[in-house]
Formats: structure tokens, C-alpha cells, sequence
């Protein structure tokens, strides 16, 4: 049950994401907007002449300005869309459609019952009487302050109808509205019916949230300490969005009036007084779930990572220097924490809890020093200075923030060097020699970018991992992401192989019961992106044992290459021999741009002259592929390769080879592993050039064929 919850919770933080995603941009124009508009910031700076009434620029901003006001005011119908698209498994533009009618369709039916109750009069004002606050315009409609909850209603409801209906089976008389076309018309009729409700029960749930944000607000520093620590304790789980968004974006995180407008939520109270030339300091007691950011994100964390660099192993130091120094910066300018602290959460988690009571602390000082600095996604460098030092310290006493800040990049550099070397805690530039010095990367798989499958299917490597990691494509019933995690649901969670998924670049992965969260880092939008374009074309299938094999292969961690590492390796010349017999050539002249540009990595292929392929040297079969054409192989030497017969084979289904060997099994040079029926492939496959890849050379190591034209099978034909 837990497991359940959890994982359900873990779709509702990410479907959050998309809009989230949008407020950066819309507080950027606000903020820059707002700023150079304001009669004191002009004044102050002497931009009368550039920026004044009646200039180019100062229109622009202007534009600017009510540009991101128009997001803030329509938070709620963007939240409505945009938790309904995260939410949906499949064809989300219909999800999309479909919450943007039903989230007009429940507060006109709202509005409805408002005239009818007659709270709100017929030319749409509200009636005398009406407890301020509780009735507001939501795109023109007049209807009862639901905040972003409302949308948030719509866009969950609607997407568990989407999940539900969308491929439903009408009657033939009715079947042109089946499927897809189904969900807008249940979605219409649901919320016709939601909206009436709401007006019944919607009174008492926004007591409720009255009282509520009340007790937060009653709790005063104390609460905000409690608000930071549960935040940033929920990172590794990923609920964090679910947490902080109610007091950012609804009445939990308080109300305020604004210009005559009553606004809730702490963000939107700092954007509302953004906007407003009437405020002289920005309200703190809003902004303290975010102005502690600042401190600890700026400074408290680069403490740490210096710590941790001056802790590193002096043979480690370059590249744990180089991976932390990036960390860092990254912290320091967006405001995106997790490359520094999943470097030493999963294998120091007494540092992530020191980290979890200084972040929360954090938060508490900033509301002590009323500091009252806002953001648009996180408290890095850009938002500091756009809503800090461009709004003056007057409105938002940021000075504060530099000496505590210092301060707290001591406190994190002498408490983390303490720790780890007190604890011999294994952060980046400590491991084991046998490890990899690492924060996040992306999959070592160039040299190993696909085996044959991967050209064929046109996909890479690391989608076809990650799928494999979570138990094939059938086991997935979801793919998202937020601004660092890979966030999947799977139907087995015993499918999914945690090691395999970490072979593939991942700092770590959380596999909590259907949810699973897999840690890239900042690029997991792109990894987001080319996995589900894998998604639409890969089988829809579970991972079986031997195409895990086959992965691990492909995308391993370098434990082959490790082998191999050194001078004495480096310099030591392996000489090669053909399993073919027929004319050889380069690599670079392959029939197939995959190959021929070298992203699986270097070789040659051979145009066959018979159809036998021996072991070329003693060794290993890794894997045989389920459609014979290929074979990964490993010699004695440690070195990893791939035969791979004609180009496109993969698509003849197995017809034409016979295959002699099977996975993990040892072989002797000159051992017979194939046959294949030259005519047949040359008849149905694009090429029946043979090609041999060497997946796991080292960097700078390359193939040198030492004689051109035609060879025997087992021939000396090459060295690396």
C-alpha cells in the first residue's frame, strides 16, 4: 500500500513539472519588466532618459510586464492542462484538450449555481453580503476562488478518465465517438457534474486551507525550519514538488491582498508585489519557503564541494576537481542542487543529512533577517540577482544574505572535511582504486554506442538500456521527468534491474515499489526525449535474460576497458585475425553510415567469398543475438567485439544463418561460431559486408589493418 502511495505521488510531483517549467520565463519577464518600470529603480540609476515614459524600451517592458502577469493570473487553467499532459500514459494531446473543456465547463457550471444561489448577480458582480475573497474572476468567469487547486482537480481527474477511456469500444451506431474521442465528451459531462458539487463542499475545503496556511503561518520561524527540513529531506524521493508546491501556489503558504486583490501563495504574493508600485519591502513572512535558498544554494553547497575536493586522493584530485568544480557552478548559477548532493547522498548519507538541518536552517535565518528575495525555480545567481539586487535592499533586504552566505560556505567546508575524512566516507576522488571517480554521467557507450539491433531498429544504446533496466517496454506504463530525474512507473517492479539502470550514466536510482526514479542530472531532458521516441518503435515486450545480457554488454560500466588501463597495457600490440574469408577493407568504407563513422566503434568489414565465421582468437561468446546475425564476443586479452553479418540482417529474422555457439561459452581460435548463405543474404539484406567492431578500445587506441584485399579466415590482418 505504501509502495503504491508512493509511487503515485512520484506522478503527481512530475506531472507538476510542466507547468512549473513555464514560470521561470513568465518571472523573468515579470521581474525584468516590473523592474526597469519602476519610477525608483529609474530614477535611482538615471535611465529617465532610455527608460522613461514614452521610450521604445520602457513599452517593451511594459509588454514584458503584462506578459508574465498574463501566466500568474492563469496558473490555475495552466496547471489544469499541464498536470493532465504528465499524467496521461498515452496520446496526452487529447488529455490536454479534454481538461482544458472540462476546467471551463466546472466553473461555468459553478458560476451557475452562484447566480442561481444568487451570490453573484446578473451583470456578473458579486452580491453584497459575499465573504471577500471567496468569489473571483477565473478567465472571466466569475466563479469561487479554487486557486491552483482547481486546476489541479481537473487535470488529475481528467487524466484518470484519459487513462480509462481513451481506447473504449462504442456500439457500431456510436463508434466514431470511441477511443480518443470519447474523452473530451465523458470529460464535459464528469465536470458538469464536479462543478455543481463544488460549490456545496468547496466552502469547507478552503476553510480547511484558510486554517490551515494559518497554523503554518502561526508556527512563525519554527515552522519555516520545519518547512525547509521536510523539503529538502524529500529530495531523494522526489515528492519535494508535491510538498513545497501548496505553500508556493495556494492559501497553505498564506493570503494576502495585493493592490485591492486578494492573492495566495507565498510565489504569488512576491510576483503580486512585484508588480505593484506600492510596496516598499516585500513580504517575508511569503517568501520564506524560498529566500533561504539563496544561502545555502550559492554558498553552503560549493563549501562542500571544495570539502570534498581537498578530501580527494592526490591521484584523483584533476578529475574529481573537474566533475566538482562543474557541480558547483552549476549550483551556484541555477539553483539545481543535485549533482553535488547525490554525489554524496547514496554513498555518504551522513553528509545529505547534515545538509537536509544547515538547507533547513537556512530557510529560518532568511525569515529571521527578513530577507525577501523571490525566485522563479530554484536560488541560484540569476534569480538573486533579478529579484534582489535589481529590486534594492530596501524591498529586499538581500545584503543579508552575503554574510551569512559566507558563513555558511565555512560551516559546510570544515563540518564536510571533518566527516568525511573522520568517517573515510567515499565522495568523489575517495573511491576504491578499482572505481570510477564520478558525479552523473552519461553512459560510457560511445565506443559501445549499439550492437547491430540498435543500427537496425535506428535507436541508441542508452534507450535500449534504460528499457531493459525497467523490464522491457511492456513493464512501463509511464516516462517523465523533472529537472534531473528520469521518473518511470513499471507494472512488475521485480523486473527492474537497478545495476543495469546504473550502467547506463545514473548517479543512483530509486526503485520504490511502481516508481522509479532514475538520476541523470540536468541533460535527462534529452534522455526523456530519445527515450520515448525509442518507446514508439521498440517491441512491446518484457525484458528476457538474454537481451539483459546483451545490454549489459552494450552499455557496461568500464570494468573491460579497467582491464586495459596503464602503460604497460597501452603499449602492448594486439595482433588480429579474420573470421571471414573474402576482401577486406576499412571501416570507414562500410555501407552503412553507423558503421562506417565509427559511433559503435573501430573495425572492418570483409565481403564475404563463403559463408563459415571461426574464432578469430580464444576467448568468450557474450551473447548470440536472438536473430543469429550477430555475436559479441570477448578474447583472452580482455578484448570486447562484435561480428556482425551483412547490414539490415536483423530483419531476415534468422533465416539464412546457423549458429554453432551460445552465450558464455569458451572458445578456441579457429573454432567454427556461424554459417551463413551468402546468396540468401546478398538477395534480401542491403549489404552482406561482415563487419568486426572492437566495442571496448581504449581512447587513442585505433585499428591498423596491416594488408588490404583478399584473406583467408583466420589470417594476421590487423593489430590496435
Amino acid at each position: 500500500m505504501k509502495d503504491e502511495i508512493f509511487s503515485v505521488l512520484q506522478r503527481v510531483g512530475r506531472s507538476f513539472m510542466l507547468p512549473i517549467a513555464i514560470l521561470p520565463v513568465a518571472g523573468l519577464l515579470l521581474g525584468v519588466g516590473s523592474s526597469f518600470t519602476n519610477a525608483t529603480t529609474i530614477s535611482t540609476y538615471g535611465l529617465g532618459e532610455f527608460l522613461g515614459d514614452g521610450t521604445i524600451l520602457h513599452a517593451l517592458l511594459v509588454i514584458m510586464s503584462k506578459a508574465g502577469s498574463a501566466i500568474f493570473d492563469n496558473l490555475p487553467i495552466i496547471f489544469a492542462v499541464g498536470v493532465a499532459i504528465g499524467m496521461a500514459k498515452a496520446e496526452k494531446e487529447v488529455a490536454a484538450l479534454s481538461s482544458m473543456i472540462a476546467f471551463f465547463v466546472m466553473h461555468v457550471s459553478i458560476n451557475a449555481v452562484l447566480v442561481l444561489t444568487g451570490k453573484v448577480l446578473a451583470n456578473g458582480t458579486v452580491a453584497p453580503g459575499v465573504l471577500e475573497g471567496t468569489i473571483a474572476s477565473v478567465c472571466g468567469i466569475p466563479t469561487l476562488q479554487m486557486g491552483v487547486f482547481g486546476g489541479i482537480i481537473v487535470g488529475l481527474g481528467v487524466s484518470s478518465l484519459h487513462n480509462r477511456y481513451h481506447k473504449i469500444v462504442l456500439p457500431d451506431a456510436l463508434s466514431f465517438f470511441g477511443g480518443s474521442r470519447f474523452v473530451p465528451i465523458i470529460s464535459t459531462i464528469v465536470y458538469l457534474f464536479v462543478g455543481i458539487v463544488m460549490y456545496f463542499i468547496w466552502p469547507v475545503v478552503q476553510n480547511g486551507i484558510f486554517a490551515l496556511g494559518g497554523l503554518v503561518t502561526g508556527t512563525g520561524y519554527i515552522g519555516t525550519l520545519i518547512f525547509g527540513i521536510v523539503k529538502r529531506a524529500l529530495i531523494p524521493f522526489g515528492l519535494h514538488h508535491v510538498f513545497y508546491l501548496p505553500f508556493w501556489q495556494t492559501a497553505v503558504g498564506g493570503s494576502m491582498v495585493v493592490d485591492g486583490s486578494l492573492i495566495q501563495g507565498g510565489q504569488n504574493i512576491f510576483f503580486a508585489q512585484l508588480a505593484s508600485p506600492n510596496v516598499t519591502h516585500f513580504n517575508a513572512d511569503a517568501t520564506r519557503y524560498f529566500s533561504g535558498e539563496f544561502i545555502f544554494m550559492i554558498f553552503g553547497l560549493p563549501g562542500a564541494a571544495l570539502a570534498m575536493y581537498r578530501c580527494a586522493k592526490p591521484e584523483k584530485k584533476r578529475i574529481a576537481g573537474g566533475l566538482l568544480l562543474s557541480a558547483a557552478l552549476t549550483c551556484m548559477l541555477t539553483g539545481i542542487t543535485e549533482p553535488i548532493e547525490f554525489s554524496f547522498l547514496f554513498v555518504a548519507p551522513m553528509l545529505f543529512y547534515v545538509q537536509v538541518i544547515l538547507a533547513g536552517a537556512a530557510y529560518m535565518i532568511a525569515h529571521m533577517l527578513n530577507i525577501a528575495v523571490g525566485l522563479t525555480f530554484s536560488g541560484g545567481l540569476l534569480d538573486l540577482f533579478i529579484f534582489g539586487i535589481l529590486q534594492g535592499n530596501d524591498k529586499t533586504s538581500w545584503l543579508y544574505i552575503i554574510p551569512v552566505g559566507i558563513l555558511y560556505f565555512f560551516l559546510y567546508y570544515f563540518i564536510f572535511t571533518f566527516l568525511i575524512k573522520k568517517f573515510n566516507l567515499k565522495t568523489p576522488g575517495r573511491e576504491d582504486e578499482d572505481e570510477e571517480t564520478k558525479l552523473y554521467t552519461k553512459a560510457d557507450v560511445n565506443a559501445q554506442k549499439a550492437s547491430g539491433t540498435n543500427v537496425e531498429r535506428g535507436d541508441d544504446a542508452l534507450s535500449s538500456a534504460i528499457v531493459q533496466g525497467l523490464g522491457g517496454k511492456k513493464n512501463i506504463t509511464s516516462v517523465d521527468c523533472c529537472a534531473t530525474r528520469l521518473r518511470c512507473s513499471v507494472e512488475t517492479s521485480t523486473l527492474v534491474n537497478e545495476k543495469l539502470l546504473k550502467q547506463t550514466g545514473a548517479v543512483g536510482v530509486i526503485s520504490k515499489g511502481q516508481g522509479v526514479q532514475i538520476i541523470y542530472g540536468p541533460k535527462v531532458t534529452v534522455i526523456k526525449s530519445n527515450l520515448e521516441d525509442y518507446l514508439e518503435n521498440a517491441p512491446d515486450e518484457l525484458a528476457g535474460p538474454l537481451e539483459i545480457a546483451v545490454l549489459k554488454n552494450e552499455v557496461s560500466e568500464p570494468d573491460a576497458a579497467a582491464k586495459q588501463t596503464g602503460p604497460t597495457a597501452a603499449m602492448e600490440k594486439h595482433i588480429l585475425c579474420s573470421p571471414f574469408t573474402g576482401l577486406i577493407k576499412p571501416i570507414t568504407e562500410a555501407p552503412d553510415e553507423a558503421f562506417a563513422s565509427k559511433m559503435m566503434g573501430d573495425g572492418y568489414f570483409v565481403t564475404p567469398s563463403d559463408g563459415d565465421v571461426f574464432a578469430p582468437a580464444d576467448g568468450e561468446v557474450m551473447f548470440v543475438f536472438e536473430t543469429k546475425h550477430a555475436i559479441g564476443l570477448q578474447s583472452s586479452d580482455g578484448t570486447d567485439y562484435l561480428i556482425h553479418v551483412g547490414v539490415d540482417t536483423v530483419n531476415l529474422g534468422g533465416k539464412g544463418f546457423e549458429v554453432f555457439v551460445e552465450n558464455n561459452q569458451k572458445i578456441k581460435k579457429g573454432d567454427k561460431l556461424m554459417h551463413f548463405d551468402v546468396d540468401y543474404i546478398k538477395e534480401n539484406a542491403t549489404s552482406d559486408a561482415c563487419l568486426v567492431i572492437f566495442t571496448g578500445l581504449q581512447e587513442g587506441q585505433e585499428i591498423h589493418l596491416q594488408k588490404m584485399g583478399a584473406v583467408q579466415a583466420l589470417n594476421e590482418i590487423a593489430w590496435y
